[in-house]
């Protein structure tokens, strides 16, 4: 049994929570948003989450350049949501066209619609693999405890539109 094997038992039956992060470049205004798995608190005094964003897609590109991203938890009946973030690539469709959002901290676009959001100003950026970690310091969240998150479990047979 190879590395990636084992790997794979230890990775199956895990379950994590689904986000759409979003950002805007701060000289073009170019908004970009994508479907991320690799999300998590990392510190607590000080408060910091991070994000790992695929090198592979249009909003990594944009948020190479920014200054804050925007971090929204989905639930678990926007699966639609998912798809839209998840299965198209910022360099072909504008998603906010398709979503309703409204502009928030710098610019960054906010989606209305997701029960749970938070803002931060990027610390720290981080290349590991194929994904950059980017550090955040909150600026803002808001939160509602329902409903349940969207899994990995509900969007795994979605296909990455950067790798179309």
């Amino acid at each position: 049994m190879g590395e990636r094997d084992s790997l794979d038992l230890f990775l199956t039956g895990l379950d994590n929570p689904m986000f759409i992060v979003t950002t805007v470049h701060p000289q073009s205004g170019e908004r970009a948003g994508c479907l991320v798995g690799f999300a998590s608190q990392c510190s607590i005094e000080p408060d910091r989450f991070v994000v790992w964003l695929s090198q592979n897609n249009h909003t990594y590109r944009v948020a190479r350049h920014a200054d804050v991203l925007a971090v929204h938890s989905l639930a678990e009946n926007q699966r639609d949501l998912a798809e839209l973030f998840g299965t198209q690539t910022g360099d072909e469709v504008d998603k906010f066209e398709r979503c309703i959002w409204q502009p928030g901290t710098d610019g960054v676009p906010i989606i209305d619609d997701c029960p749970r959001r938070l803002v931060g100003k990027i610390l720290d950026r981080a290349a590991w693999g194929n994904h950059t970690g980017f550090l955040l310091e909150p600026l803002w969240a808001t939160g509602e405890p329902d409903p349940p998150p969207l899994m990995f479990s509900e969007v795994k047979d979605l296909r990455a539109g950067h790798e179309a």
